[in-house]
């Protein structure tokens, strides 16, 4: 091609991406906004419609002073919320089963941002699962872990870190009893070297965060799901304060089994070293069940689970 037909052809597809941005028909009409489902220090998020077909959606509106990280998209001038990019990374080539989906986004004046999210039919975050069923029994604490573990996989292999990971941001198909992971509001992408920042909740957080300020990718993960899995099988987080946190030292109760007390020791190891990876934890005993079922009938039969 001669240099002019091919600045012509640049010049013929940034009008097309431009006309595109201008004629993208605005938020208000291709979605009605419905009751505010929660708020946080994440922003709030509401229940919505999407007009074209009726499908039901979960609309997250960010304001700009919640925004933790600014990221750039290709084809965008202006920057926008790093969890716009996590959730296209994840949505990409199908997604996956475990991760709730980005449907569209839209920048706002006066608003924010507003994300349009998959809203799972009959769902259910974990923490009011738990809050209303108590504790939970082994076998549904490892179906879940082992299902959030595949997830945290999958999210890993697309480069992406979620850092916030506790039973709020888990939401539970009360039919099915699949489980989705939301919000990636404290989210950043995943490297090898060491984090110095830190958006995530407090409690979930591991001993070399309250100590040095620093942690990495995976030993922060392991150590969150450590605590997840404590507060599914006991019914609450078991560190209430950093200094609960650096003796690193839970208080389990009698009726767990001996395979589950030893994985949640492996998880909440002081040692970020020492703890599994997610691989591992999907290759312990307990996770397979076995003996630790027989464990959990004996207790049953003598009332104490």
């Amino acid at each position: 091609k001669s240099p002019s037909s091919v600045h012509a052809s640049h010049r013929d597809e940034f009008f097309t991406k431009l006309h595109y941005a201008q004629v993208k028909e605005p938020f208000y009409r291709q979605y009605v906004c419905g009751p505010l489902l929660g708020s946080g220090g994440f922003g709030s998020v509401f229940s919505g419609q999407r007009l074209s077909d009726g499908l039901e959606v979960a609309i997250k509106q960010v304001s700009n002073d919640r925004v933790g990280t600014w990221t750039r998209l290709v084809n965008e001038v202006d920057p926008v919320p790093m969890e716009i990019l996590l959730l296209q990374r994840l949505t990409e080539f199908g997604g996956h089963r475990g991760v709730v989906r980005l449907l569209d986004w839209f920048r706002v004046k006066g608003r924010g941002f507003l994300l349009v999210l998959e809203r799972p039919p009959h769902s259910q975050d974990l923490f009011d699962f738990i809050t209303e069923r108590g504790a939970l029994p082994e076998r549904l604490a490892r179906r879940f872990l082992g299902q959030i573990v595949d997830t945290l996989l999958f999210v890993h292999a697309h480069g992406v870190l979620h850092r916030d990971i506790k039973d709020e941001n888990v939401v539970v198909d009360t039919r099915t009893l699949d489980v989705k992971i939301i919000d990636f509001g404290s989210g950043a992408l995943l490297k090898e070297t060491p984090y110095s920042d830190f958006d995530g909740t407090r409690v979930y957080s591991p001993p070399e965060w309250i100590l040095s300020g620093s942690y990495r990718a995976e030993p922060l993960t392991v150590w969150s799901l450590g605590v997840l899995l404590f507060d599914m099988v006991c019914g609450d987080v078991p560190f209430d304060s950093d200094e609960d946190i650096v003796r690193a030292l839970p208080d389990f109760p009698a009726r767990l089994s001996s395979g589950c007390r030893s994985l949640l020791r492996w998880c909440l190891c002081f040692e970020p070293q020492l703890r599994p990876s997610l691989q591992e934890i999907l290759s312990h005993p307990w996770m397979g069940g076995g003996q630790e079922e027989e464990e959990e009938e004996q207790m049953s039969n003598t009332g104490d689970f």
